[in-house]
């Protein structure tokens, strides 16, 4: 099992958005080009094909050459973790065990949808990926009902990442769980810094990198912005991909919604 009280990064990372042509093909070079945009704005960490790159949507081949493109751009700057939010453990673990021969610091992998204890999803993937660090995925409003708190003690996990956007979740996994715990909900980054969240994993950071670390730092002034920022972000994919096009000139195309 991996080391969990050892962070895999520190501060904001990015939850890289995908990027597509007009013809809704992935664009792997402007994907590439736009996280090298934004850990060069500071971001910390890369994670491609989390929930915000709209993974459901691409096919294992475009994942994998879709990471082989990052890898390429930032791989050597800040650390590259994967998704893996794939719907059964047979899926994600076969999946994550292609994975694991790229240079990648970790794979996040989101609990499935409709089970209730996810620790044998996360023992299979565990298996497969062998000394590769392993993130567990809260995120219930997503793959409902998430992680029960006592599975995350019970998990071969590295750490834990809590987009449940909930205030009392997360006292209550920092007051269970020992091991690293970073921020899915950009709406709490003041409270979650405060309270020794190891980082945040955000999809904010595509548009606005510098203001997320900004309000991770503890500035309740940044953490305002942030909120109303986030408001308009709600209706995904498409609202995050207006903040980055405003303000990085990036394709608005989306292969959902």
């Amino acid at each position: 099992m991996a080391d969990q009280n050892r962070p895999i990064f520190t501060g904001v990372a990015v939850a890289l958005a995908t990027l597509f042509t007009d013809e809704l093909e992935v664009d792997y070079e402007a994907t590439a080009r736009h996280a090298r945009s934004l850990v060069s704005a500071g971001v910390r960490a890369v994670v491609v094909c989390g929930t915000t790159g709209e993974p459901e949507a691409l096919s294992d081949e475009e994942r994998l050459e879709l990471l082989d493109a990052v890898l390429d751009a930032v791989g050597g700057q800040v650390p590259v973790i994967m998704g893996a939010g794939l719907p059964s453990a047979r899926q994600a673990a076969t999946f994550a065990a292609r994975v694991r021969t790229r240079a990648i610091a970790a794979i996040l992998a989101r609990s499935p949808r409709g089970v209730p204890d996810p620790v044998p999803f996360y023992q299979a993937v565990a298996t497969s990926v062998g000394d590769t660090p392993l993130l567990a995925y809260h995120f219930p409003a997503t793959a409902p009902p998430g992680i029960p708190l006592d599975a995350l003690s019970r998990a071969p996990i590295a750490g834990v990442k809590d987009s449940s956007a909930d205030p009392a979740r997360l006292l209550a996994t920092l007051d269970a769980y020992d091991g690293c715990v970073y921020l899915g909900s950009a709406v709490l980054l003041l409270m979650g810094s405060q309270l020794g969240c190891a980082g945040a994993i955000l999809q904010l950071a595509n548009s606005h990198p510098e203001l997320c670390a900004e309000a991770f730092a503890g500035q309740p002034k940044a953490q305002r912005e942030v909120y109303s920022l986030h408001a308009r972000s709600r209706n995904f994919p498409h609202g995050i991909k207006e903040l980055m096009a405003a303000r990085f000139g990036t394709s608005l195309a989306a292969r959902l919604g």
